[in-house]
């Protein structure tokens, strides 16, 4: 086994792990070549958490994807026929991305690019950044081969951002975007001629041609971030919001709101995936300050359809549901408010802890994420397989709760140990003085 391989396997969790064995053994009984690339590869080298896994095959992505839906236990989320991609959904909440080893050719700024198959040599060298341009074999006759056509591993070691050719900022105007993004979260600075070509791109203003659906995407990407107000806040002051939305800046920026939004982040029980969908907390913060007309004119300025709208709106809806039921004086049971909060989606109970006024509702949460949570995460598939009960099933499932409920129930607090008693201390000996 390749060092390369061995730190890829330490990185993944037990599910990502899964899917890359179904990958590896589905694409080797075809004698296809597969790899993984793209910022799996660049946080990996980097020394940055694995967020999404990027696999590249030199055949239709789409086909091998829905081929690997039914053993591996991923949903399809939605496919790109362009680019012969798709993006999957493990269980546990991992993004996965499979998609065709291609050249992309653009006839002008912004236009739609020309797709064409392409080895993995030449899909690399097409890329945005030389950080991203970076893949490692996961083929039985070369696994773990590291490929780098363009130094990009040199310039992580330099922390410098470094576009693969002189056309990048100008064939896609998005990755304006994507550069200033990935700035603020890796850290790093631009080389020169980067620097020069990203001054050249904004004399030319292109960042007027990004089509709306790509802002759309950037803005879901920047929902993710460990930290999307210093995205949003590095994005303002590059002026490239204001193609978006005049509104956002200054207060309507509504930066105090995303600062609040980080503290109650903190509070997620580590190694615990609550299935938040970021993007809909994000939506609301940055549409929070703004007039209807204003919120009116992102929407259609971003390319969202009414099924982005919707986020903020069911969003705030069954917040107030849940705020309303956590009220309840008769949730006197621990597991009566696990039943309550877990009902709901993880950006529901963090919304309503931001939003709430009331002192019980925030304490009931918080106790959730604190306590709740963990204590229920000690209750196994395995111990209720060990009863005979098949996973999946009702009386399964049913059984699960009941263990849950039983082990949250039964907790006893620790008694707070006595504070100990203040003794005066013996008076020290005098001690002569020569």
């Amino acid at each position: 086994m390749s060092d390369y391989m061995f730190m890829l396997e330490n990185h993944l969790n037990a599910e990502q792990t899964r899917f890359l064995a179904a990958l590896q053994t589905l694409c080797g009984s075809q004698n296809l070549n597969v790899f993984l690339a793209g910022g799996a590869m660049r946080d990996m080298l980097g020394g940055f958490p694995i967020r999404d896994l990027d696999f590249v095959v030199e055949a239709n992505g789409i086909k091998i994807a829905k081929d690997l839906l039914a053993s591996t236990g991923a949903t399809l989320v939605s496919t790109d026929d362009l680019r012969k991609s798709a993006e999957l959904l493990l269980p546990g909440g991992s993004t996965i991305q499979v998609a065709m080893a291609r050249t992309e050719k653009y006839l002008k700024t912004g236009g739609k690019p020309h797709i064409a198959p392409a080895s993995i040599h030449e899909d690399l060298r097409c890329r945005d950044f030389t950080v991203n341009a970076i893949a490692l074999s996961l083929g039985r006759a070369s696994r773990g081969l590291l490929l780098d056509p363009t130094n990009g591993l040199a310039d992580l070691d330099r922390r410098e951002l470094r576009a693969v050719s002189n056309y990048v900022l100008y064939d896609d105007p998005v990755r304006l975007w994507r550069l200033v993004r990935f700035r603020v979260r890796l850290g790093f600075a631009l080389d020169e001629r980067t620097q020069s070509q990203y001054n050249n791109a904004r004399e030319a203003n292109v960042e007027k041609l990004i089509p709306a659906r790509a802002i759309l995407e950037q803005l879901r990407q920047t929902a993710n971030e460990l930290n999307p107000a210093e995205v949003l806040k590095a994005l303002e002051e590059e002026k490239l919001l204001g193609p978006i939305s005049p509104a956002l800046t200054g207060p309507k920026l509504n930066l105090a709101g995303f600062a609040k939004w980080m503290k109650v982040r903190q509070l997620l029980p580590f190694g615990f995936d609550l299935h938040i969908n970021n993007f809909a907390l994000f939506l609301f913060l940055i549409t929070e300050k703004l007039t209807p007309k204003e919120r009116s004119s992102l929407w259609k300025s971003i390319g969202a359809e009414k099924a982005e709208a919707d986020l903020v709106t069911r969003l705030q809806t069954r917040s107030k549901k849940l705020e309303s039921a956590l009220k309840s004086a008769s949730l006197s049971k621990a597991s009566q408010i696990y039943r309550t909060i877990s009902a709901e989606s993880g950006e529901v109970a963090l919304f309503t802890l931001m939003q709430t006024t009331q002192r019980l509702v925030a304490d009931r949460i918080r106790n959730y994420l604190a306590k709740h949570v963990p204590a229920a995460a000690e209750v196994t598939d395995k111990d209720i397989e060990s009863e005979g009960l098949v996973p999946g099933t009702p009386k399964f499932l049913k059984r699960k709760a009941e263990k849950i409920a039983s082990r949250l129930d039964s907790r006893v607090r620790k008694p707070t140990p006595p504070m100990p008693e203040l003794v005066a201390p013996a008076p020290q000996a005098m001690v002569a003085r020569r």
